[in-house]
Parts: structure tokens; sequence; C-alpha cells
């Protein structure tokens, strides 16, 4: 049934909540991690001593969850996610808050952009006054985001594929130097091949910037060790991103040859971070076999 015919049946409120479902109907696997990893915030934002403070996540989700198609709601919110994935998340989300915030305040007149937003709630987390960020994500994320948050949504947003080189230039426009891009569970989705030439489009067309991102160890997109990733991810999560891995390095230093002035400053596990919990998972923050399986690196553009 047309939503125009829904108005004049049921009035424009209840057209416009199944406006709201349909457009839920439409996440992909990739797009449904999103939903994932918004639930691990706000069940680790709800504890009595939580490691991140995420009112407007529990907002967001609150709503998307009476939003949400039955078998969407059964196979990925009402199921119980583990503990440790729960801390990661929460632990990866303050880091890259703390890159954020650590940016804005050493250039003011800088921009953070994240690619890949997905429900993302990190302008509110990062500073509680306006400040200059933008967030990418594929259409149907960012219409429900929107539709849901409305006018609390003050900053730029551009529906499009992280891989559509239109935001670039756009965004080069008006700023073209001191920008930070955040990729945080994102790249591994993606094509090798486009990856290195999102990564060389970036250093080519903004200077004195950073990207930091989340990267998985190549052994993981192919054979065996990838189908055990997806039966994972399917068994724990009730999701199949899993099959979606693409994109992997063995080793950080790789990313150096995607482009011109490519250095890399920074690497992050979780192992390294002392609220990790259990406390003994910090003896292997050493063991490469451990901390470069999942983890952060931070390159700057010449």
């Amino acid at each position: 049934m047309a939503l125009h015919i829904l108005d004049s049946l049921m009035g424009a409120k209840q057209a416009g909540l199944m406006n709201r479902i349909v457009k839920m109907n439409i996440l992909n696997d990739i797009s449904e991690t999103a939903l994932i990893t918004l639930k691990a915030r706000v069940i680790e934002a709800k504890k009595e001593k939580p490691l991140i403070q995420d009112d407007m996540g529990v907002e967001l989700m609150d709503a998307l969850r009476s939003l949400l198609p039955t078998e969407t709601r059964k196979r990925i919110i009402d199921r119980k996610l583990p503990l440790a994935l729960t801390r990661y998340t929460a632990l990866r989300a303050r880091k890259y808050d703390n890159y954020a915030r650590e940016f804005i305040e050493k250039n003011p007149k800088g921009m953070v952009v994240s690619l890949g937003c997905g429900f993302d709630t990190r302008y509110w987390r990062v500073f509680d006054k306006s400040w200059p960020y933008v967030e990418i994500d594929l259409a149907p994320v960012i219409r429900i985001k929107k539709d849901i948050l409305k006018d609390k949504i003050s900053y730029s947003i551009f529906a499009c594929s992280v891989l559509d080189g239109k935001w670039i230039e756009e965004i080069s426009t008006f700023q073209n130097r001191k920008v930070l891009f955040l990729a945080e569970g994102l790249l591994m989705y993606l094509p090798q091949d486009s990856v290195e030439r999102l990564f060389k489009d970036l250093s080519e067309t903004f200077s004195e910037s950073s990207i930091v991102f989340e990267a998985v160890n190549k052994k993981y997109t192919k054979g065996i060790r990838k189908k055990l990733v997806e039966t994972k991810m399917r068994r724990r999560l009730g999701n199949k991103a899993g099959a979606a891995y693409q994109f992997g390095v063995n080793d950080a230093s790789e990313i150096e040859f995607y482009g011109k002035g490519i250095r890399v400053m920074e690497e992050w596990s979780f192992f390294e971070d002392q609220d990790l919990r259990p406390k003994y998972l910090r003896l292997f923050k050493k063991m490469k076999l451990f901390t470069r399986t999942q983890w952060t690196i931070k390159a700057n553009f010449a």
C-alpha cells in the first residue's frame, strides 16, 4: 500500500511510523552491525560504573527498538551479547572519542569526518558544545538516523558510500587541511583496491591531516579463517557480515604504499587498555598473534 494512501487512512503520524518501519527493513548485513555496535555501547553506558557515557545512544536505541522488524529485533537486539564484545566496543569508542577530542583541542579550526558512522553518537560524547564534525554513511542508515534525531543533528551529514568520491571533493572545497578521518569498524568490509584508492585520494587531497581506522589481519579476509569469522558472527551476533570481510593488512606499514606522504604514526589494541577485563588479558599486549588480529592504526597525510 502506497504511503500517500496510508496518510489518508491512518493519519500523518501513523504513516510516518510506517515509513520508518519500511526503512528499517532495508538495512543490509553490514549496516546491521551498526545496530550491534550501538547496542553494545548502550549496554556498557547503563552500567553502574560505565566505561563510556552515551545518553544520546540510549535515546537512539530506545527509538530504534520500537521500529525494528520483529525478525531483526529477535535476531539481533534481543540476543545477549558476549561481555567481551560490549567491553571492547566501549573501549574502542572511548579511544576514538579521545582521538577526536585531542585533535580538535589541538586544531580548533580543524574538522573530524566519521566514515561509515552508522548509529554512532560521537558528536554528543566528545564535546557538550558545537564542534566541526561530519558523518558519512549509506542513505538507508542516514535516513533512519535523521528521521529519529531530527533537529538534534546540527552537524553535516553525507548520505552516500564512502567510496563515492564526490564527498571528498565537496569537503575539500571548504576544508583541505587539518582533517581527521575516523573509520571505526568499516574498512574491512570494503574491497582491497577500493580502500587503496580511498587512501590515495585522501592523501592527495588533504594535507596536515590524519586517518584513524580499524584494521583486521589479512588472513581473516579469505579461506577458512574468513569462514570461521562468518560462523562466529552468525552464532554470537545473529549477523553474517563476517562473510563480507575483504580488506586486511599483515602489517600497518603496508598502507604507506597506498598514497603519497602516508606515514603510520601509532597503533593501538584494546589489549593495551588499562580498563581491559579480565586483567590477565593485558599480559598479551606485546604478542602480535593477539594484538594484530583486529586493531587500530593512525596515519598522517603529509
